[in-house]
Order: C-alpha cells, then structure tokens, then sequence
C-alpha cells in the first residue's frame, strides 16, 4: 500500500505512481517499481506448491514468485492465504478486497484456476499467465493393486485421499460407495501419497504434482510405486490449467507478468523450476 504521505505530496508524487485521472491503468506497475516490492500471496500448507519448512517459506509457487519479483528488479513480499470456503473468496481476500482478520491483498495472487467460467464471475480480478496444467493420477506399491483395473476391483485394500477431496469424494461415492469402508483420510494430498511410500497405504488418488513431489523426496522409499496410465473410469476432472490473478485496474502489472511467465517458459527456466521438487512441467492448454 502507498504510503498516505506519498499521497500527500502534492501533483508530482502522484505523476510519478501514474495516479491522475486517465492515468489508472499504469498506477500498479509503477506503485511496485515505486515501492521496490511486490506483495506476491501464495496459499498456506500448500505442498509443493508452497509450505514451510524449518521456518522457511518453500515451494514451486514460492520460487516463482521470486523469479517474478527478481525479473521486475523489486523485492518478493510473500504472504501466506488460508484458503477460504471457496477459490472465489480466496480471491477477495487475496487479491482485490484483504480478509476480515486483517489480511491485506496482494498486487499478485499465484495458484488461481485459470478458467473462463471462474474469470466471468470474478470481475474485480484478471486472471493471468497460465503456468501449469494440473490433473489427478492414481498411484500405489507393489502389487497391492492393481492399477489399471476397475475401481471395484480395489475393495479391501487400503485406499488414501486428502480429506473432502475431488478424490476422497470419488473413492467413497462411486460405484455405490463400494470403497467408502477402505478410505483413509488425511490432511493434504501429499500426506496421503507419503502414507504410501511410508507402507501405510497400498494406493492413493492425489494431484499429480503431489504425487510426483513426495516420490521424488522419498528417493528409495518409493521404489515400485508406480502410476496408473488409464484415465479412470466415471472421473469428472481432466485436468485443470493454474495462473495468476492480479486486481482488475492492474493490468500493466499483468501484463509484465503475462511477458515474464511467457519468456521462463520459453527459455526452460519454468521446466528447471518444476524439475528441482521432481515435478514434471506440464504447459497449461490455455498458454497455447
């Protein structure tokens, strides 16, 4: 936020942020290079996306927020959003409103659906720079199950999905809740792929980027895990593309991201990000 003396110095301070009438569309890119830093709001206990560890800020979403700030020549100002009931209070209190406990927005929100639909509804934002096609998988160990075969198939093993989940409610209500009894909640999705690793699981339905994330931190613990390669069956999720959200009156702000994002990805630095956690970088289909 500019500082109330800033906006009290009279017709040259504000000049400088681009803030006379006519001149809104260029105030957020100009407040940021103003200010030398960036407010970038990631989702908390977000694995890999964004967590922390040994009291430090860590993840995917984490390092490209860096790599954005870095490319605009300001400072990273992460913050941490508690997801909310839905993503379209995430992104009011995230991005153009602040949350009632006092949680001020960010000039940049990471890790928002990029879908036309979700854009349509959110009309105070403008969601940008699509990074990441995300999509569940399905993995377990060893022959405990097999993988490609029919979802009834697997009752009596032991199943693991992220509590109240697209997979949680996959695995107990389909089929005629033949699984229901075999699910074993947890609190993330990369808790239930490390139940596996850990042979607490003999499977787990998880995002893909969970999946591949814990498998490539467990090292040998996740020798013979393997994923299924058939879509599976009565699934309603194909996948989704991840972006960006900045306030609707930043667009110029946007718009330097949108050329960043772009440019990482062209260059391979987007695919060496992804690689450094075990994630394989899959292009969001609406980047082209």
């Amino acid at each position: 936020m500019i500082a109330r003396r800033s906006l009290l110095g009279g017709v040259g301070a504000a000049i400088a942020l681009g803030m006379l009438p006519g001149m809104t569309h260029g105030a957020p890119l100009a407040k940021v290079k103003a200010l030398g830093a960036i407010r970038i709001v990631v989702y908390q206990n977000n694995r890999p996306w964004s967590w922390e560890e040994g009291g430090k800020l860590v993840g995917l979403d984490v390092d490209m927020a860096h790599a954005i700030a870095e490319k605009l020549g300001v400072r990273a100002d992460i913050a941490q959003l508690v997801a909310d009931e839905s993503a379209d209070d995430d992104l009011r209190n995230g991005v153009w409103k602040g949350g009632l406990l006092g949680f001020s927005p960010g000039d940049l929100m990471l890790h928002v659906p990029f879908d036309r639909g979700f854009a349509a509804r959110n009309d105070q934002v403008a969601i940008i720079a699509p990074y990441y096609r995300e999509s569940f998988a399905l993995a377990g160990k060893g022959g405990a199950v097999d993988l490609e075969g029919m979802p009834t198939e697997w009752r009596g093993r032991k199943l693991a999905a992220e509590l109240d989940s697209i997979p949680d409610f996959y695995l107990i209500g389909s089929f005629g809740g033949v699984l229901a009894k075999d699910v074993t909640h947890f609190m993330s999705g990369s808790e239930a792929v490390s139940a596996v690793t850990e042979g607490k699981a003999d499977a787990v339905l998880a995002s893909r980027a969970q999946i591949e994330e814990v498998l490539h931190r467990a090292g040998d613990n996740a020798q013979g895990v393997k994923l299924r390669k058939r879509p599976l069956p009565a699934f309603a999720s194909p996948g989704w593309d991840i972006g960006m959200a900045v306030k609707e009156n930043s667009r110029t702000l946007g718009d330097a991201v949108e050329e960043i994002v772009t440019a990482m990805a062209a260059s391979g630095q987007m695919k060496a990000l992804f690689t450094r956690y075990g994630v394989d970088w899959v292009p969001a289909q609406a980047a082209g």
